[in-house]
């Protein structure tokens, strides 16, 4: 059986953000195709895209995974609609947010699925958690992270660690 590595990323800015972020990470523990290897600390990040709106708490999760990315992904959204999660709104308010940011080295281009994820660069409150869990992390064309979260600017994107 093939042994995957990849990168969740969480976030939510609705209800008990703490809990929230508890029961994902508990959804995500309980399913038998997922170890989680690693969690980050989690993050207090103002929004992006959409700004009026409450502050997000993010954080990114290491896991191992005996199913194809796909597949991962579906696990991801069953999660999510579990949790109450209802997509009226891009970027808009959300009780929680799963998404597959990376899977192994690979560079995957699907109808509903890109990996790495299409954003990953723009997003200081993803690279941070991620940087924080697996420093040194590059994507599959070898650029490092390290490189994409030095070209945000820190006035932008507020992110502070809150755990």
């Amino acid at each position: 059986m093939t042994r995957h590595t990849a990168y969740i990323g969480l976030g939510t800015n609705t209800g008990d953000r703490k809990g929230n972020l508890a029961a994902a990470l508990a959804a995500l523990a309980q399913e038998c195709h997922i170890t989680v290897i690693r969690t980050s600390s989690l993050y207090e990040t103002s929004p992006v895209g959409k700004t009026d709106q409450p502050n997000f708490l993010n954080m990114a999760v290491l896991i191992e995974t005996d199913v194809d990315a796909l597949e991962l992904l579906r696990v991801l959204q069953s999660i999510e609609d579990y949790m109450g999660r209802v997509r009226q709104e891009r970027w808009g308010p959300r009780v929680i947010d799963l998404d597959l940011l990376l899977f192994d080295q690979l560079e995957i281009h699907r109808k509903g699925l890109q990996v790495p994820h299409p954003r990953i660069g723009e997003r200081a409150f993803v690279l941070i958690p991620l940087l924080e869990i697996t420093p040194g992390l590059k994507l599959p064309d070898g650029t490092s992270l390290e490189s994409l979260l030095a070209g945000i600017d820190p006035d932008t994107q507020r992110v502070k660690r809150t755990s």
